[in-house]
């Protein structure tokens, strides 16, 4: 499943292709959504928002979609009156006069007035979301020491989006790599200056990979662009400290670490 940087990625994908353009036409797979395609028509999207993995697109009449891509799901943009070959189901076209934004094979999708977004189950049970400019390593030291999340393992508590929005595991895996950790510890257990470099970690590498993954090949989380340090890597020598990377399988997904330096 796409992790945050991904999901903002694709926003931004499709907010430079339809935002600020009328729309000419909208159609919904879903009956419950059919009449919204009339109240839509001619308006225009504002801008497109993501929380975590859901993505929220604001409509100028005050109204929001709201979609999960799940596993299936994906956004494509097309020129407009284009649909390419494909057998994935399409479920939402948006199209201005010059191009249209097609998402496919989704199910978890909503209209919701403002009302009805502040209240929305998934919204109300997200974290913050690590792409969230104003959140600080302050906030998400507050955040790991709180009594809901401080004897959490990192092993799931860095899948869980109650705690952070946008996490995922290629994410947790380089995080704790980041932050010199083994995925059984507990934010009760560290020091203050392991709380300080996990805080940080937390909010620099999905960042990092937001603004730079996959712009270059010689990507490193300390340079100009992002890669994988040990995702993917197993049997392969850590960067850091020349022990061999490991493969285990952590809260059903797998999970790759050194364990010369993840004390």
């Amino acid at each position: 499943m796409p992790e945050g940087p991904e999901i903002r990625r694709a926003a931004d994908k499709l907010e430079a292709a339809v935002g600020g353009e009328p729309l000419t036409d909208v159609w919904f797979a879903f009956e419950e959504l059919k009449p919204f395609e009339a109240m839509l028509r001619g308006k225009v999207i504002e801008r497109i928002e993501t929380r975590g993995k859901a993505m929220l697109t604001h409509f100028s009449n005050g109204l929001t979609l709201y979609s999960h891509n799940q596993l299936y799901g994906v956004w494509r943009v097309v020129k407009a009156g284009k649909e390419p070959e494909t057998k994935r189901v399409l479920r939402v076209k948006l199209q201005t006069a010059e191009k249209a934004i097609l998402l496919y094979s989704a199910s978890d999708i909503e209209m919701l007035e403002q009302e009805q977004l502040e209240k929305h189950a998934f919204l109300q049970r997200v974290g913050p979301d690590v792409l969230d400019e104003t959140l600080t390593a302050e906030q998400v030291k507050a955040r790991l020491l709180s009594p809901r999340f401080r004897r959490r393992q990192f092993s799931g508590l860095l899948l869980d989006q109650a705690f952070l929005a946008g996490l995922g595991n290629y994410l947790r895996v380089e995080i704790l790599w980041e932050a010199e950790l083994a995925p059984q510890h507990r934010a009760e257990d560290l020091t203050a200056e392991q709380v300080e470099r996990l805080a940080s970690a937390l909010l620099d590498i999905p960042r990092l990979s937001y603004q730079t993954r996959g712009q270059g090949e010689e990507n490193k989380h300390h340079g100009a662009v992002f890669s994988f340090r040990v995702f993917h890597r197993a049997g392969e020598p850590c960067e850091r400290c020349g022990g061999i990377i490991e493969r285990t399988n952590l809260s059903s997904r797998p999970f790759y670490w050194c364990p010369r330096c993840q004390k």
